[in-house]
């Protein structure tokens, strides 16, 4: 008898293993010379050399069809089991094949990839480039596109951390008399990087990795001072950084970590006499091995198809002689 510990991560443990732990009874069942207990987020398992390695598959092909799909029935998991695993030679086991297009299998069984080309230029800038500027208007997918980037490296192990951060800029509110506490205040200028998040990670994984500060999401002000190792670091609403504040953001990067700064130039609220950040930063670091620029544009809007409509309509007025 031989025993084996499976840990299973980045998805969520309850609705996994089902109620009062009733998918892995169904497992259990099929195996009934071995013993599988589970505990937390990991599964024991022991008996027979041949059982063992066998139920580790079964597993494996679980977690991946949970991945992709945000929930398993009982119906698929006995499917697994009787899957024949002794393929000829050359061939690949039976499994959920993952699509490498694919960014992160999100909750609810959503499918998360870059939509246009645009979109698809900056994973492949991520993917070469230590630093990103991803430009373009309202609804393109910039900051949900950056956002997948970095959960992708995250469960991939290729960093530690994900750092994500907004100007607290006021677009015609006051942020003094906005209700309640510091949080309170400035959570809703991070709203829609909370609503990516809840697209690309379980709930309760999402928790955990917001509390253990896996995850952190915080006001750019809060960046100053520190060095930013082995992260992933996202800089949303760049426009409405000063030139000081976009300089103080960029030499916060440590070693192993990349960096993603998304904006959009036609919504700047800063005061009117005070440059962009954004703009400078394009214009400055240009010519800089390792930091790639990628423009969106109405092309690229995955919102309402009137959003694009819109953005065309004021970009046209917007070049009519006044």
């Amino acid at each position: 008898m031989t025993e084996k510990i499976i840990t299973i991560d980045d998805i969520a443990i309850v609705e996994f293993l089902g109620i009062d732990n009733s998918n892995i009874k169904v497992l259990a069942n099929a195996f009934p010379q071995s013993k599988i207990i589970s505990r937390g987020n990991e599964i024991k398992v022991k008996g027979p050399i041949q059982e063992m390695v066998r139920i580790g598959e079964i597993i494996e092909t679980m977690v991946l069809h949970f991945q992709k799909y945000g929930k398993i029935s009982k119906e698929q998991i006995n499917d697994f089991i009787r899957e024949d695993t002794s393929t000829p030679k050359g061939e690949q086991p039976l499994s959920p094949k993952i699509d490498g297009d694919v960014l992160v299998y999100g909750t609810r069984g959503l499918v998360i990839k870059a939509r246009t080309d645009n979109q698809k230029k900056m994973v492949e800038a991520a993917a070469t480039n230590d630093i990103l500027f991803a430009i373009g208007p309202a609804g393109t997918g910039k900051t949900y596109t950056a956002v997948a980037i970095a959960v992708k490296a995250l469960k991939n192990k290729e960093v530690r951390k994900i750092i994500i951060t907004r100007p607290a800029v006021e677009a015609g509110e006051n942020l003094g008399f906005l209700p309640g506490d510091l949080k309170e205040k400035i959570d809703p200028y991070l709203r829609p990087i909370y609503d990516a998040l809840d697209d690309m990670i379980q709930a309760e994984k999402l928790k955990f990795y917001i509390e253990n500060r896996t995850i952190e999401i915080a006001p750019l002000a809060y960046m100053r001072g520190r060095t930013l190792n082995d992260a992933f670091i996202l800089l949303d609403e760049a426009q409405n950084t000063t030139p000081m504040q976009m300089k103080m953001f960029l030499t916060r990067m440590g070693v192993q970590s990349k960096m993603i700064i998304t904006g959009d130039k036609t919504q700047i609220d800063l005061p009117t006499k005070q440059k962009s950040g954004l703009a400078d930063a394009q214009i400055i670091l240009k010519n800089i091995k390792g930091i790639s620029f990628v423009e969106l544009d109405a092309k690229d809007v995955v919102r309402h198809r009137l959003v694009r409509d819109i953005i065309l309509a004021y970009d046209g007025d917007a070049n009519k002689p006044k």
